[in-house]
């Protein structure tokens, strides 16, 4: 497949490959759609390790030149994550959150593991405009996968679905049929659609000036260099924003909230 050269087809090209992995999304929209609500994208997370070859100013390069501004950074303990947020200068345009798996909080065996990963991408195609659309560049096992998985669900993630978005966000305040998130996850929920439960359907509040929920993860068949196995992959989230004391709508994220929402790929729940 030719590479995409604009952002616009880039962010279009994104969400079309998440779908597959994630079919429940265009579900969910089409659901919005009928009410007659306009479903506008608040943001895209993308996850990656920090890794000198594919840290997060790595990943979000193409975003940068095509006029992404960095506004925010975050740190989640519990997880071992770091992370950075972007904004474009058009209102429209999603903001991107990038987190990557801090490396040397981990065991050797993990860090060599990683290393082993990334060599096998060649550099040509990490430079790619399209890169974070591209799916896993590596072959992996599953025996490589579990391995990975006792140490960090994050990092076998990565490892296994590999650089396209683990999930789009859908701006609530954009919709007009929900009075907020707890409606909005009745809703779901009568429609059979299972939410994350850690630390409550709804993570934040208006004092943080952000709530968020989101669904599980969907489960997929990914095919791995041995056999094939279901996995999960990647999940839809709901933001709704409050005012700060300017008036202004908060455009930021809460550590506390996403590390609750890291575990909407966790088989665990």
């Amino acid at each position: 497949m030719s590479e995409v050269k604009t952002i616009d087809n880039l962010l279009e090209k994104m969400w079309a490959d998440y779908i597959k992995l994630n079919p429940q999304a265009q579900v969910i929209v089409d659901l919005f759609k009928e009410r007659g609500d306009e479903v506008v994208n608040d943001h895209i997370a993308l996850r990656t390790f920090n890794h000198p070859s594919l840290g997060i100013d790595v990943v979000a390069k193409p975003f940068i030149e095509s006029g992404y501004e960095e506004k925010g950074e975050y740190v989640f303990e519990e997880k071992k994550l770091y992370a950075k947020h972007f904004e474009h200068p058009k209102e429209d345009m999603p903001k991107i959150f990038i987190s990557e798996l801090k490396l040397e909080d981990f065991s050797q065996e993990l860090r060599d593991k990683v290393d082993e990963l990334v060599k096998q991408v060649d550099a040509d195609t990490i430079k790619r405009f399209d890169f974070t659309s591209l799916g896993r560049p590596w072959a992996l096992s599953s025996e490589e996968y579990e391995q990975l998985k006792k140490e960090s669900d994050y990092a076998a993630w990565v490892a296994a679905i590999g650089y396209r978005p683990n999930h789009f966000t859908v701006f609530v305040n954009k919709l007009k049929s929900f009075e907020g998130l707890e409606e909005l996850n009745s809703y779901l929920k009568d429609k059979g659609i299972k939410l994350n439960s850690s630390g409550g359907e709804i993570k934040g509040s208006k004092e943080v000036l952000l709530e968020q929920s989101s669904t599980l993860a969907d489960s997929v068949e990914i095919k791995f260099s041995d056999k094939s196995m279901t996995i999960p992959s990647c999940y839809f989230e709901f933001a709704k924003r409050y005012e700060d004391g300017s008036g202004n709508l908060y455009q930021g994220f809460v550590a506390k909230s996403a590390d609750k929402i890291f575990e909407s790929t966790s088989k665990s729940q």
